[in-house]
Formats: C-alpha cells, sequence, structure tokens
C-alpha cells in the first residue's frame, strides 16, 4: 500500500464537513514528523500524505481522530470510490424527512401568523415536536462540534450546533419563566428545528449532488471486465480476469468487452476505444495491432497475446491518474484554505459582537440571541469548501471521456491563461512514420550495389532501435531482403545520430549537425541534400572512420525520408491561433524540412536543428511572453515538457514524455491540444463562479445577519442553497463536447 518511489499514502476522512474541516486536518497532519505534505480533498474525503521513511500509516490516521475525524488508510487495490458509495448509503433522506415532518406544524403555525391569522400552537407541544430534532435528529452536529472545540478549532457543525441550541436554549427559558403556561407569543422552536430540517436536507442534496462528480472514473471502471476466455491446448476457458497473466492467449468474440491489453495474434475487427481514447468511430484492428481492455469488440473474432494486465493496464492507469488527478489540490484552493482557517473565530468574534450590540443597545436580549443565531447559521462555510474540488472533479472527468488525461489539478488550472503552444514536428503534427523516399551513395541512385549495401551497413547500424528513421531504414532494408550485420560499441548521440561497428568499420549515422562537428567533406551531396530539405524531407548521413584519427571521417551516402502531415495538424493550429494563442514549432529537424512544415500549417514561428536540452532552453526563452505548453511525443521532449507551464504529450509516443507531462492526449490528434485548453478555461470559470458566489453569500449574508435583516430560517435555506448550487454548477461541466 505504500509507494516506495515516494512515501506517500492514501486516507479515507470522514467527518469532514468544510473547508474549516479540511484546513484542521491538514494542519494536524502537517503537524507529523517526518511528514512532507499532506493535501485534503473535501469532495472525496481522501487525504494524500508525502512522509519520509519512519513515519509509519497509524501515526497518520492516529492524529486524524485526534482532530476529531474517523481515518482509515484507502487500500489501491480495492475500488478508490467505494468509500463515497458507502457514504451515500449511509447519508440517508430519512432524517432530513423525519426533521421535517416534525418541523412542519411549527412551519405552518409561522407562516399562519404571517399572514395574520391567529393559528398557535401550545408551547409545551412547541417544546415536543423541537426536541427530537434538535438532540437526536441533531445529534451529529453537537458530535462533530465537540470535536472540533477538544481541537481548539471551529467548523460548520460546531456554528449549526451552538447557532441552534442558542435558539432552542431562549425558546425552552421562555417557557418556563411564563406565568401562564399554555401559549406564548414569542417562542423560537421553529428557527432551531428548520434550520436542522434545511441542513440536513442540503447535506442529503450535496452528497446525491457530489456522487454525480465521480461519475467518469465510475464508467471507467465499469469498463472492467470480470471474466476473460483463454485458450489453454487450443480449448476456450473462462477465468477470472485477475487469473490472467502476461502471455496468456484471449480469446475475443464478437461484441465482448477486451479483457486485457495486448497484440492481436490473429482475426480483424474493428474496435470501439471510445470510452478509452474519445474516438467516436471504431478502429480497424489487425495481427500486429495493439488493443486495450476495456475497448469494445466489433464483428470479428480475435486472439490476443496479453501483454498487460491488472495494474499495468492502460485503463488501471488512467483510472489512477485521474483518481490521482481529482484528489490533488489546486492552486487557487490554497487561497481558500488560507481564509476558511480564520473564519470560524471571525464568525464566532461577528456572533458575540451581535449579541452584546444588540443586547446592549436596547436591551432586548432576545432579539439579541437571534440575530447572533442567524449569523451562526448563515456563515457556514461549505460551499468554500466544495468550490473547487467538485469543479476540477468534474472537469477531469469529463475530460477523460473525451480522450484528454489530466494528470494533476495545476495543469488543469493553469492551462486555460497558456499564451503560446510549442509543438515537436515528428509524430506531433506529423505521422511520425517516415519513410525513405530516397538514398544516395557515392556512386548513383538507389539501385547499384553500392547503394544496397550502404542500405545494410545503415540498418545494421540502427537495427533495434526505435527512432523513427532508424525505423524507416529497418523497413526499407526488409523490403529488399537484406540481411543485417552485428552492431557493436553501439552508442547514441543524443539529437545527432548513433556511432557504432558494423562489420570491423566505424560508422557514424546522423543530423548535418553531426556530420559538421565530425567535419565531414559533405560538397558532393550538398546541392541535393538542399533540394531535398526544400522539399520538406529530412536528411541523414552516413559516414566511415578513417583509419588515422587526424583525418575527418569520409562520407559513404546521403538519405532523404518523408513524413505526412496528420490531417488535424492544420485544423489543432487554426483553433488554437482563433483564441489568440501564439504557436511555435521545435524541431530538431533540419531547416527546410522545418520550414517547409510551419508553412503548411501556418505555425507562427519555428525553430530548426534543436538538440533536446536546447528545446528546453526555447520554452525558457518563450515563457517570457506568458504561460508555455509544451506537446510532444518523443524521448527528447521530455526537457522541454518538464520545463514548460504545461506538459502536453501524446499517448502513441514515449512513456517518458508521458510521465513528465501534466496533460496526456489518448489520441495522437494536435487538435485535442485546443479542446485541452477549452476544458481548462471552462473548469478554471467554473471554480471561479463557484469561489464568488461562497465569498459573496458570506459577505452579504453576515452583515445582514447581523443588522437584523435575516431570520435563522432564512440563514438556514441560504446555507444549505450554497452548497448544493456550488455543486450544481460545478455539474454543469458535463454538458461540456469538444467543439
Amino acid at each position: 500500500m505504500l509507494n516506495q518511489a515516494n512515501n506517500q499514502w492514501a486516507l479515507i476522512i470522514k467527518g469532514m464537513t468544510c473547508a474549516s474541516c479540511v484546513s484542521r486536518v491538514e494542519k494536524a497532519l502537517l503537524k507529523v514528523p517526518g511528514v512532507v505534505s499532506a493535501e485534503i480533498n473535501l469532495a472525496l474525503e481522501t487525504a494524500q500524505v508525502t512522509t519520509v521513511d519512519s513515519v509509519m500509516p497509524q501515526q497518520l490516521i492516529d492524529v486524524v481522530i485526534a482532530s476529531g475525524y474517523q481515518a482509515s488508510l484507502l487500500n489501491p487495490e480495492s475500488d478508490n470510490l467505494a468509500h463515497l458509495e458507502d457514504a451515500q448509503k449511509i447519508n440517508q433522506w430519512w432524517p432530513s424527512a423525519l426533521a421535517a415532518i416534525f418541523s412542519l406544524p411549527l412551519v405552518m403555525t409561522m407562516v399562519a401568523q404571517s399572514f395574520g391569522f391567529g393559528v398557535q400552537l401550545s408551547g409545551w407541544l412547541q417544546w415536543l415536536l423541537a426536541t427530537p430534532v434538535q438532540f437526536w435528529l441533531g445529534w451529529r452536529f453537537y458530535q462533530a462540534g465537540w470535536h472540533a472545540l477538544k481541537a481548539r478549532s471551529g467548523n460548520m457543525d460546531l456554528l449549526v450546533a451552538i447557532g441552534t441550541s442558542a435558539a432552542y436554549g431562549l425558546s425552552v427559558y421562555l417557557l418556563l419563566n411564563n406565568p401562564h403556561g399554555s401559549v406564548l407569543q414569542h417562542l423560537y422552536f421553529e428557527s432551531s428545528t428548520i434550520v436542522i430540517t434545511l441542513v440536513l436536507f442540503g447535506k442529503w442534496l450535496e452528497g446525491r449532488a457530489k456522487s454525480q462528480t465521480t461519475q467518469a472514473i465510475r464508467a471507467l471502471n465499469t469498463l472492467r471486465p470480470e471474466f476473460a476466455t483463454i485458450l489453454v491446448n487450443g480449448q476456450p476457458h473462462q477465468v477470472a480476469i485477475t487469473s490472467v497473466k502476461l502471455g496468456d492467449l484471449v480469446l475475443v468474440r464478437p461484441g465482448e468487452r477486451i479483457a486485457v491489453d495486448g497484440n492481436v495474434l490473429s482475426g480483424d475487427s474493428h474496435v470501439d476505444e471510445s470510452l478509452i481514447t474519445g474516438e467516436s468511430l471504431p478502429v480497424a484492428k489487425k495481427v500486429g495491432d495493439k488493443v486495450t481492455g476495456g475497448a469494445m469488440n466489433g464483428e470479428g473474432l480475435l486472439t490476443i497475446v496479453t501483454t498487460a494486465v491488472g495494474a499495468e493496464s492502460v485503463l488501471a492507469r488512467i483510472v489512477r491518474l485521474v483518481e490521482s488527478a481529482q484528489a490533488k489540490k489546486a492552486p487557487i484552493q490554497r487561497l481558500v484554505d488560507k481564509v476558511s482557517a480564520i473564519f470560524v473565530p471571525i464568525v464566532l468574534l461577528i456572533a458575540l459582537f451581535t449579541l452584546l450590540a444588540w443586547g446592549l443597545h436596547d436591551g432586548d436580549w432576545e432579539v439579541a440571541i437571534i440575530n447572533a443565531v442567524t449569523v451562526l447559521v448563515i456563515a457556514c462555510p461549505c460551499a468554500l469548501g466544495l468550490a473547487t474540488p467538485t469543479a476540477i472533479m468534474v472537469g477531469t472527468g469529463v475530460a477523460a471521456q473525451h480522450g484528454i488525461l489530466i494528470k494533476n489539478a495545476e495543469s488543469l488550472e493553469l492551462a486555460h491563461a497558456v499564451k503560446t503552444v510549442a509543438f515537436d514536428k515528428t509524430g506531433t503534427l506529423t505521422v511520425g512514420h517516415p519513410t525513405l523516399i530516397s538514398m544516395y551513395s557515392n556512386s548513383k541512385e538507389n539501385d547499384t550495389q553500392e547503394s544496397v549495401s550502404l542500405l545494410m551497413l545503415a540498418a545494421s547500424l540502427q537495427a533495434g532501435s526505435e527512432h523513427p528513421l532508424a525505423k524507416a531504414v529497418s523497413d526499407a532494408a526488409s523490403l529488399k531482403g537484406l540481411h543485417l550485420k552485428t552492431v557493436q560499441d553501439l552508442q547514441a548521440l543524443a539529437g545527432k545520430g548513433v556511432v557504432g561497428v558494423v562489420d570491423g568499420q566505424k560508422l557514424y549515422f546522423g543530423s548535418t549537425r553531426l556530420m559538421s562537428e565530425l567535419k565531414v567533406n559533405l560538397s558532393k551531396f550538398k546541392e541535393e541534400a538542399l533540394l531535398q530539405e526544400q522539399a520538406g524531407h529530412t536528411i541523414s548521413w552516413l559516414a566511415q572512420a578513417r583509419a588515422l584519427d587526424n583525418f575527418a571521417p569520409k562520407l559513404l551516402g546521403i538519405f532523404a525520408f518523408g513524413d505526412t502531415i496528420k490531417v488535424s495538424s492544420r485544423k489543432a493550429i487554426e483553433s488554437l491561433s482563433k483564441v489568440d494563442i501564439k504557436t511555435v514549432l521545435i524541431s530538431g529537424d533540419n531547416q527546410g524540412s522545418v520550414a517547409n512544415v510551419s508553412s503548411q500549417l501556418g505555425v507562427s514561428d519555428y525553430y530548426a536543428q534543436v538538440l533536446p536540452d536546447e528545446k528546453a532552453s526555447i520554452v525558457m526563452q518563450l515563457k517570457q511572453g506568458g504561460l508555455v505548453a509544451m506537446v510532444g511525443d518523443g524521448l527528447n521532449d521530455a526537457p522541454a515538457l518538464a520545463a514548460a507551464d504545461v506538459g502536453i504529450a501524446m499517448s502513441s509516443g514515449t512513456d517518458v514524455a508521458m510521465h513528465t507531462s501534466g496533460i496526456t492526449l489518448m489520441r495522437g490528434d494536435p487538435a485535442l491540444v485546443a479542446q485541452a485548453i477549452d476544458i481548462s478555461k471552462r473548469t478554471y470559470q467554473k471554480i471561479r463562479q463557484n469561489l464568488f458566489w461562497a465569498f459573496v453569500y458570506n459577505a452579504v449574508g453576515i452583515p445582514l445577519a447581523a443588522m437584523g435583516m435575516l431570520s435563522p430560517v432564512l440563514a438556514g435555506a441560504a446555507m444549505a442553497l450554497s452548497s448544493v448550487s456550488v455543486i450544481s454548477n460545478a455539474l454543469l461541466l458535463k454538458t461540456w463536447r469538444p467543439k
């Protein structure tokens, strides 16, 4: 359960009701020696705690319990949303319904009196109706408030407990001091009961709405089949998905969900990957193609060789990343935490001031108490605590459903303000599968024996390499049926090429930059190289080291590669331009090829022949003009992705690129970049709207309550409505669709 790499613990925290609770739990955890960081999510009811090795989880649990809350360790192997489902089951409707039944006669009497009807209930009957609501149905507020007091802190429950107790206590005092004993003109039992009823009802609605914020994760979890059909000695056997091992052959019938990640061994079909990648159309799959567990098989029968199971599957990683993003705290939330830490004590002081001011002003302590109660009730900071996390949960969830995997809340918050988007070229804006267009040796082009020998040497040197150009050379050698030779002392030269020994010859294969550093004479093919670059092709050179080190390597030949621009690349650039976002192309490719792609797509600016570490430097320079997003897919893009304010990786690229980035596009579609920025803008708008109304609600409500212009009943209704409205506003993000 402990991730040894970063010593992170996940806890379930029960009993938190507002932003003040979050602040208290966070402070308590941070006081534990060895705790590096602690992030609490009110909406998910979880804590993400980073510690040093010496800290054990029980220490963290004990501290949370001492703060007045329930805590347990979250098992990463289980459904991380199960505790929310359990809470929803516990969060029954009947307490608020029963409280409403008890309160209804009191409300009807109050309404009748407001219309001039002289309907009154016996004071003792009012007491009989109010007492179960106050001390049975409202016991949760006393319990949580007491824990807050013991921790020398405050929360929403404490405010409700103090406020309703004051109204109830005043009514009991007036009832006991009534000489006639039966009917009183001014009792406030309805205020205490209605406030508790409304708060209970609001918490029930809040729980229901909160469960909807996790629907995206639930939808992904339902994609996991419970069983798989494996082939044993050619015979199908149905087994539990947990029993499938790497290398097992899994049979997928038409209309079934693919149970595991793997490669197609036999069969042809179309596969619906929409809930994983956001791709709306089924994707054709044939022998050798990769398939993802959770996708829906179409019309064909497939046999799959298992390559990943359980926690290592693509679907499991997506779920973990989205859960992690939802649990993280956005930078703007830190401001809310600072405010909430001092909010409840300030409210208590305002309530005390209201009580003394009204009481000392005209001696009417009944009115003074009721106004103070109203201040306490309306000031509950529930909405503040829910404003940010609920919007982030819905935003990351709906983005994941459309193929945009946002790994942390900071990326989601920052992406809306991006001013420049820098793109890598190969594999990002182009298909990333270059082909060998032409090849020249020291004699003539292509079909001569010398050219075949040249191709054999280049392919042997790069055998096994994952670089797109290396694959293009290997593919060309395979088409000619060449038998490759063993390479020795192979060394990659970052961003430049490779060097190794083939058949006793030390060979260099790489860019013009590498050849220039080696002082290779390129004059023979200089004109041809220029023509190829102007045509948008990428140039690589093959050179052989000489016996004497003081001589520059001998040029053996030149290779020209072509790559196709993705269909959606122009649309991606146009979409960003429409919202005034500058686009930049940064590539290690030659000047002519980069300029050609840049011109075709309408990119604002470009940088060619850039090494990996230089990409990061260019990103740092671009950041002087505002926030920068970097989009890439390769290992050489990782430094730039890390340097950018927002790193965006293609899932079709390397694992390093995806781990370095804050956002992963589940389809290799650059048009998703604009969509990622758009969902960020929508989410950030919801966060700002929620925080605005949460702050305005308190900023307006508390002074009105202190001036006696609100009743506890209205305050209770407004307080309950504020939390529900914040969550409901966040849920509107579920309607977001890519443009």
